[in-house]
């Protein structure tokens, strides 16, 4: 595998180059079409999914089978490692949102880069801190924010600087981002239609642009 397309992955940078070509050799390449499942929910399977092309959605199940979207992830993304330090069963499920294709690491492969190379450890410990530190954010918001400050906090959470506004590249349908905040696609539109009016959001060229601070309250 080309060590450039390894180089874009954020856990793998901290990595020398004579590193990052050992490890290319145990990545195996996968290609998935749009909406397959890659990982359900309760599986026993264990490898490391880095993201080279294409977008996923990690997901949960409620009792009444509905999504509740945890995250989307995309390109120099990756999934899957928690699987890789114990025997336990998937905690989420991963499906493509597009035509997507990964480069994979099973676990006994892991293992062995791992004892090879500390510095990977280290970043692995790191991405984990990120993503439960996320993972809190996202609890306090769901249980102190109405609607529409968990809108407005995801939002501003999916933006990033860019000429001097704030950009959401992320494709985000009303549904995914009602699944992510726990409420109806309804209101989650009626919000959205309520921001785009008083000039605060607007759509170009497939990104959505924060035009200037989002209100306090809707």
């Amino acid at each position: 595998m080309d060590i450039e397309r390894l180089r874009e992955v954020s856990l793998l940078q901290a990595l020398s180059d004579d590193e990052l070509r050992v490890l290319a050799t145990h990545f195996a390449l996968r290609r998935f079409p749009k909406n397959s499942i890659i990982i359900t929910e309760g599986d026993d399977t264990s490898s490391l999914h880095v993201i080279l092309q294409g977008r996923v959605k990690v997901f949960l199940n409620d009792e009444q089978g509905k999504d509740v979207i945890l995250n989307v992830e995309g390109p120099g993304d990756y999934f899957g490692e928690v699987s890789l330090f114990d025997d336990g069963k998937r905690s989420a499920s991963i499906m493509t949102l597009e035509d997507s294709c990964f480069a994979v690491l099973e676990k006994e492969e892991f293992l062995r880069c791992l004892a090879a190379n500390p510095t990977l450890a280290l970043e692995i410990i790191r991405g984990l801190t990120a993503r439960l530190r996320a993972l809190s954010e996202n609890v306090r918001s769901l249980a102190l924010m109405d609607v529409y400050g968990r809108v407005a906090h995801t939002l501003l959470e999916l933006a990033h600087d860019c000429d001097g506004r704030r950009v959401i590249e992320q494709k985000l349908t009303h549904g995914e981002l009602a699944s992510r905040v726990g409420a109806s696609t309804k209101m989650v539109s009626r919000i959205m239609q309520d921001l785009t009016r008083g000039g605060y959001v607007r759509k170009e060229a497939g990104r959505l642009i924060i035009e200037r601070a989002l209100p306090p309250a809707w």
